[in-house]
């Protein structure tokens, strides 16, 4: 039965993203052994945040139920509403009234981004864990081969593509080619890239993306002590993991704009915050783990293909599409 949205409009069906998918999720291009595989049998927790996102909340809780029900046998959503002014809470516990794998968790007080990560991660209950923007700005049509990747990887980071040319090898280029592709503006994509190099000279793991989706194994990040309270939280769960020798593959995750909504992550009083609280994680703990250069694991990665085994390399065969354009 078909139920209708709030105000008595009819949801319009959310535009699909990426390549169509066979049986389990898997894309079209997969090999049939793939596809034999089905959904996911291990339990996986989407973890999401939003603050006065009433225009594109209903949307992104009836895509992502589409896609998790598709692709994993037990999954949950963990929504935080980091204290939303306008409709968003109102508009979410509805949704959850009728999913009850949607759970709601409010905060009483707006608290910012890092926070409200920190708030769903401590609700996750599943075995696995990731996380989506409100906004869905990271595609994740792939998302059955991120999780099955996690039967050879303690984790699976996700960063933007950059198509692979001869000149996207020279360091200064393949900087520009990162700006075409961080962001939904020039502007923003600026402030992504110099995020990204502050990061890697001052905490020094070599990651090709710090801002991007990563896939975890929920009991292992809950176990760790979280110091950031911004944006900064994100690559501070990637990079602690990383010290304590989580073994890391990358996967290309491609960028998607923002249909709908106000973005609040570039506001000039958001990101001061961020910087400040990158600088006193560095002095808290990452200047020490910058020095502990024992402790670097190797990182492999889907764009160095001779470096993987085997029945990984079939395994990601579909993710080659991501750096041909």
């Amino acid at each position: 039965m078909t139920i209708p949205a709030l105000n008595n409009k009819v949801s319009e069906a959310p535009t699909p993203i990426g390549p169509p998918l066979q049986n389990g999720g898997w894309p079209a291009a997969s090999l049939p052994e793939h596809v034999a595989l089905g959904k996911f049998k291990h339990g996986v927790s989407m973890l999401t945040w939003a603050y006065n996102e009433e225009d594109l909340i209903e949307s992104f809780l009836q895509r992502a139920t589409t896609l998790l029900d598709r692709t994993v046998t037990d999954w949950e959503i963990v929504l935080v509403d980091d204290c939303s002014t306008d409709r968003t809470n109102e508009i979410a516990t509805t949704f959850a009234a009728r999913e009850p794998r949607v759970r709601i968790i409010r905060h009483d007080r707006n608290l910012n981004v890092g926070m409200a990560c920190r708030t769903a991660i401590a609700h996750a209950t599943k075995e696995y864990m990731f996380s989506q923007t409100a906004d869905w700005s990271y595609d994740i049509s792939k998302l059955r081969i991120f999780l099955e990747l996690l039967m050879h990887f303690d984790a699976v980071q996700g960063i933007r593509p950059v198509p692979i040319r001869l000149l996207s090898y020279i360091p200064v280029l393949r900087s520009i080619y990162r700006v075409r592709r961080r962001s939904d503006s020039f502007s923003k994509a600026i402030i992504s890239l110099g995020n990204y190099y502050i990061l890697t000279i001052l905490f020094g793991a070599r990651f090709h993306d710090f801002q991007n989706l990563t896939f975890y194994r929920t009991q292992a990040i809950q176990n760790l002590s979280i110091v950031g309270r911004t944006s900064f939280v994100n690559p501070e769960l990637l990079l602690k993991s990383y010290y304590t020798g989580t073994r890391f593959i990358e996967v290309p995750i491609r960028f998607i704009s923002r249909q709908k909504g106000v973005a609040k992550g570039t506001r000039p009083s958001v990101v001061a915050r961020s910087v400040l609280d990158t600088a006193r994680n560095w002095t808290m703990w990452g200047a020490r783990l910058r020095l502990k250069r024992s402790a670097r694991q190797p990182i492999w990665r889907v764009s160095e293909p001779f470096r993987l085994d085997q029945s990984v390399l079939r395994l990601v065969l579909p993710l080659f599409d991501d750096f041909g354009t």
